[in-house]
């Protein structure tokens, strides 16, 4: 009906006044809808086609332009995105191929999510402090890697550990030891200042010890004279003291598994301080031994059950202490150890020694009038009660390091591991048993089967 007349303007439906449904024409203009348009009504107005078709237009162009706005901010999105994948994809290769260590879940060491609170060193200040990593510079090396004295700005000395890239150990050795030494504080243990992560250079940066290792002094013919007999139960107790703090007294219970005389370092004072927490283990709760397959420590100072069977415990480390304590006496390495008579290593010959009431013949020569004779072999007796073969015979190190410093009795020892016996007479022997043997005091690792 509207659009039959030209000047109908607009209409509507609506319930008018109650009378039922029905329809609102309007001509003119539209000035009172808001009088008969109820809430809900649809107003229908009548526009020229000119208007209609600029009303499309605009639209059109309105989506076109929505369109043309949300395809680029949506390919930048999408670019941005791929983008982002792409570098930590490449990132976490980078790292992998240059074995930077990324501190996850380790199943040889529960503790790996601990924060590590340990300072970074930039490789620059360690080139600067080192002189570029100098031969002259070099302390010794293990199976680690060198070892560089370094001075830093301030004129602080530091040991630079550095892997090296043909090193025995690895990423595992090294992550072990930054979280296994960053919690630990006493003055018989090495203190770990920081550690430096770039690119494919991993080092740990430690305290400076003047007198280097012990192993440099006490197998050094000309330089052991240096360590009287004070000087080496000085050593002795201090490490024991090490041990029971790392073993009882640290909130984390730590394994060493490594113990032996070059991870020994003195300072100074010649205070001991025990280093190298590579191949260490940490026990939570009432743990008290483990297993594992995969065998790291030193031929010489490992345990039978742990070198043959990979069961580990305290006690493996009192076996350690044990070889130690003999050796800083004798001032011989347990391997190595060439007695014409005994296919024996230091250990056996001590255990002969001491069932023939003939122990202060392991006495070092060099020791001279130094001696403590009463100590010294109250110090042999615990060493072989340390080396029991069962770790059940063996003293903790709380009741080795009181048996050492008081003047109670001794309980008597049973045979040593690794024992062998006397030769028999009618045994041959080769031409080449008593020559010099090639000790390797490198770590080693040794994976078994299970």
């Amino acid at each position: 009906m509207c659009k039959s007349k030209c000047s109908c303007t607009a209409y509507t439906n609506s319930n008018i006044s109650g009378t039922g449904s029905g329809c609102l024409l309007w001509f003119g203009d539209l000035i009172d809808i808001r009088t008969f348009v109820g809430i809900g009504d649809t107003l229908y107005i009548r526009l020229s086609a000119s208007e209609l078709d600029s009303i499309k237009n605009s639209k059109s162009s309105s989506a076109v332009r929505r369109g043309r706005v949300i395809v680029p901010v949506a390919s930048v999105v999408l670019v941005i995105i791929i983008s982002i994948c792409l570098y930590y994809r490449f990132n976490r290769k980078k790292q992998h191929q240059q074995g930077t260590p990324e501190f996850g879940h380790d199943p040889e060491n529960r503790s790996d999510d601990e924060d590590l609170e340990l300072p970074l060193f930039d490789l620059s200040t360690l080139l600067k402090a080192t002189n570029n990593f100098s031969i002259n510079n070099k302390l010794g090396e293990g199976g680690f890697g060198p070892v560089y004295k370094g001075v830093l700005e301030d004129g602080e000395e530091i040991a630079v550990k550095r892997l090296a890239k043909t090193s025995t150990q690895g990423l595992h050795e090294f992550k072990n030891e930054v979280i296994s030494i960053s919690k630990l504080q006493h003055r018989n243990l090495v203190k770990l200042l920081g550690c430096c992560i770039e690119g494919a250079e991993k080092m740990l940066i430690y305290e400076y010890m003047p007198n280097k290792g012990l192993d440099s002094l006490l197998f050094d013919k000309t330089r052991s004279e240096l360590l009287d007999w004070p000087a080496r139960y000085h050593i002795i107790i201090g490490v024991a003291r090490g041990l029971v703090y790392l073993h009882r007294d640290s909130r984390l219970r730590i394994i060493h598994r490594d113990l032996k005389v070059s991870n020994i370092l003195l300072d100074k004072d010649m205070n001991p301080k025990i280093s190298d927490f590579g191949t260490a283990r940490t026990f939570g709760g009432n743990q008290i031994e483990a297993n594992t397959n995969r065998v790291v420590g030193t031929y010489g100072y490992m345990a039978p059950e742990y070198a043959g069977d990979g069961i580990f415990s305290i006690k493996s480390d009192v076996y350690s202490f044990g070889v130690l304590v003999l050796e800083i006496v004798c001032g011989e390495k347990n391997r190595g150890f060439i007695h014409k008579e005994y296919c024996n290593n230091l250990i056996g010959r001590a255990w002969e020694l001491h069932n023939e009431g003939r122990s202060l013949q392991l006495v070092a020569k060099c020791l001279g009038e130094s001696i403590n004779v009463y100590r010294i072999l109250r110090s042999i007796h615990v060493g072989l009660l340390c080396v029991q073969r069962h770790p059940e015979d063996r003293p903790n190190m709380t009741s080795a390091i009181l048996m050492l410093e008081s003047d109670t009795p001794l309980p008597s020892p049973k045979e040593p591991g690794f024992y062998v016996g006397k030769i028999m007479q009618d045994t041959p022997q080769s031409s080449s048993s008593y020559g010099i043997s090639s000790n390797n005091e490198l770590s080693i690792s040794i994976l078994k089967g299970r």
